[in-house]
Parts: C-alpha cells; structure tokens; sequence
C-alpha cells in the first residue's frame, strides 16, 4: 500500500533522555484516519511536530508520497493542537482566512474558500462574531476550519477536544468523522489523531499506534475492525477498549528515563534505583483504594468502567495505578486494577493504621525515602538539606524529574511523618514524636 508519509528511523530532537535514543519509523496511509495513543510524554505531540515539519529530526529520513520530505511538502500539513487559539480581534471569517494567507489562490476565490470552509464546519450566521463571543466548542469548530482552509492533504489532531465538554466534544468527533467518510474535507487525504483517550481513538481511528512511556517507542500497532459510525455502547466495541487497556496496563518499569550506568553515575543505592515519581497526591491514592475496595467493585474493577464513574483522564488513571502498584497496594492486571491484601487491608483500617501502612509500603518501595530517613536518623538535630538529594537525582534523570519526584516525596512523607520539610531553608527535619 502507498504511503502518504512515512517517519523512517527518525529520532525526536527532545526524545533522547541520558544518552538513549529512540528511533521512530512508522506511516500514514491515504484514506485512513491514525491514532497516536499514549500518556503525556511518551512523545507523540512530537512525531506530529516531525510530521509538520516544525521541527527536522536528530536523524532519520521523513519521505513524503515516495520522496524525501522538502519544505513544499510540509506545507501541504495542517496542525491543530490543543490551546490553539482564535485572534480576539478578528471575525470568525477573518480567523478562518488567516489560513488562506500563503495559498496562491485570487482573493475571490480565497473567500469562497472560507465562506466553503465555515459551513463545512456548521459555522454558519457566526461569521462576523468575535471570538469572546463564541463557545469554546464553536470556537474549537473555527480552528478546525482555519486548518481545513489551507487544503491541507495530512490534518494532524493534537488533543483537539481535551479541554471541551463532553458533549460538545462527542459532537464535534462525530461530525468530523462524519464528513471525512463522506469526503467533505477538500483535498484531505488522512488524518492522525493524537489522543491520550483510548475510546476516542477507537470511536475515530482506522489503526492505532500505542506509544509506550519512553519517547517516540512504538510498542503495538492495532487494526480497528468496525466501520463508521460507531457505538461505544456495543459489546465489541467495549472488550476492544478493554484490550487496549489490558495493552497499556502491562507491567513497565514505572521509570520513564534510562538509569545510567555506574561508570556515570555516584554509586548511591538510595537513590540511583529511585524512579520518577508522578505528581500524585495521597489523597487520590488513597480515594482509589476507597473506590475499588467498596462493596460495589468488591476489589478489582474494570480501568474503563473507572475512569467514567471518576471521570479520570488515561494519564492520571494509569499514573496513579501504576504507583499503587509500586507501593505493593494494588496490581494492574489485564486492564483491570484489583486490590493486593495489604491494600485490602487498607481500606478495612481506620486513618491511623493506614498511615502506618501506607509509610510501611513508602519505605519499602521508595528508595529516596528511604536514603532522605536514613539519612535524618544519622543528624536528628541538624536536619539535611533536600538540595543534596535533588542533585543526586538528577545523576539519573532530568533536572525538571528530579525536581517534581522530590517534591512527590516530600508530600507523600510529611503525609505518613516520615519527616517535616521546611521550604524556607529547604531542609527535610524529623518530626518531634518519630
């Protein structure tokens, strides 16, 4: 089958982490629509930013219809990304031929352009109205016409409905798939969606892509059998999400970033095995544990079914299993999350005993904790400074990692009195009754 682009062993420019690369070589298909599915980070915004061309790759080759990509190429791309905006000071019209600019095309003809383009999109009588003056949904229908308004062949989808209501999002999926199986989207030969949202790339998408947490890794590749329009309420439908989720839920090292060898690295045992710890608060963790652990679920529940009744995105659903996971409270498990007997227990206790338990599994599981404790226990008085730690961890991860696991650390142990922090003098103290 002809490829309509194809990245060949590309590797992201801000993909590589500590001296590992990922190189990424997938296709695009005319007459299809793609989906890119995986957490934040794991790099799919910028396989479509390689795609567009806003940025070349470190290596690797982008062909485009059988022939090395050029800057002619690119133009014939679209991108809408999530928090793209309408300029406040221009019409819906003016909006919508900012994407007509560059097309050499008469001004007669680029206005039928826009008027054409603003009804595909059911923008009609909204012509001469101002942003301010829009939905966030019909604002999301003008961008969506700005980008169709260049005749683009290659609309890529960047979370282009994650910051609408769902409703308005559901709408606006449906007509978009809509008039793309009807061919009503000008010269647009393919569409790839990147998407966190596993039922929104099966409800949109012909194939999947799942990305793993390590830029730019491509892990499964994922046929969608049902035609359009789908229901997300048949039974098929539903055990296919199922899968997928059984697929993103496989046991992974939750460390998203290689560790480096001893020959790079201080030799620290504490922290050297620390991985990055996600920005989650105990609260949710423990809300979780409530959620699975109650009579209703009775232990182990379905991730899908859990993420519509709490109405959790993939990114924090997966995240916060994965660290329930971590601390030996829960397992995932063929897409579904069920309790382990210690997060049983849990549940059954009342606060004090689940602090107890919930600091057991923190210094077993947690290295910096670990390395942070012992180290207070040999200066009880003088306290120890966090910049030691940061810095030590960034010998193993980003600076911005290393930053946002000490400070997921020092929540989860000033929770469980492991310790007191003092933001002032940036020192971690034992607390008085420890």
């Amino acid at each position: 089958m002809t490829s309509l682009l194809q990245l060949q062993n590309c590797v992201q420019p801000e993909g590589s982490q500590r001296g590992t690369e990922e190189k990424i070589s997938l296709e695009v298909r005319p007459g299809e629509v793609l989906g890119l599915v995986g957490r934040s980070g794991s790099g799919k915004s910028s396989v479509l930013k390689l795609m567009s061309g806003l940025v070349p790759p470190a290596s690797g080759e982008i062909i485009w219809d059988q022939h090395r990509a050029a800057a002619d190429d690119f133009r014939k791309t679209a991108l809408v990304r999530q928090g793209d905006v309408l300029f406040p000071w221009m019409t819906t019209a003016r909006n919508v031929g900012m994407g007509a600019c560059t097309l050499p095309l008469k001004r007669a003809d680029k206005k039928t352009l826009v008027t054409d383009c603003i009804a595909t999109m059911d923008l009609d009588g909204y012509e001469s109205a101002y942003p301010r003056e829009l939905s966030p949904a019909l604002q999301e229908r003008a961008i969506l016409a700005r980008a169709l308004v260049q005749q683009p062949e290659l609309l890529l989808l960047d979370e282009p409905f994650l910051d609408l209501e769902l409703v308005s999002a559901e709408n606006l999926r449906t007509d978009l798939i809509e008039l793309w199986s009807e061919k009503r989207l000008g010269k647009l030969q393919a569409i790839v969606l990147a998407t966190h949202a596993i039922e929104e790339a099966v409800l949109m998408c012909d194939r999947i892509l799942l990305f793993s947490g390590t830029p730019g890794r491509i892990t499964h590749e994922i046929p969608v059998p049902f035609a359009h329009p789908r229901n997300r309420e048949e039974p098929a439908f539903r055990r296919f999400v199922d899968q997928i989720y059984g697929l993103m839920t496989q046991r992974t090292p939750v460390v998203s970033e290689a560790v480096l060898g001893p020959a790079e690295a201080e030799s620290n045992p504490d922290v050297e095995d620390t991985p990055v710890l996600p920005d989650i608060s105990i609260e949710r963790l423990v809300g979780l544990l409530e959620t699975v652990g109650n009579d209703f679920f009775s232990n182990r529940v379905d991730l899908p079914e859990l993420a519509a009744r709490l109405q959790m995105t993939l990114d924090d659903l997966l995240s916060s299993g994965e660290v329930l996971q971590l601390l030996g409270l829960a397992e995932l498990e063929d897409g579904d999350l069920l309790l382990t007997t210690v997060g049983q227990n849990f549940v059954r206790e009342d606060a004090d005993a689940r602090r107890d338990i919930m600091r057991g599994a923190l210094l077993q599981t947690v290295p910096l904790l670990r390395g942070i404790r012992h180290a207070l226990d040999e200066k009880p008085v003088q306290g120890v400074e966090a910049e030691r730690f940061r810095q030590q961890l960034t010998t193993v991860m980003s600076q911005e990692n290393a930053c946002q696991t000490l400070n997921t650390a020092i929540t989860w142990g000033r929770y469980t009195g492991l310790f007191s922090y003092d933001e002032k003098s940036d020192r971690f103290f034992l607390n008085p009754d420890t």
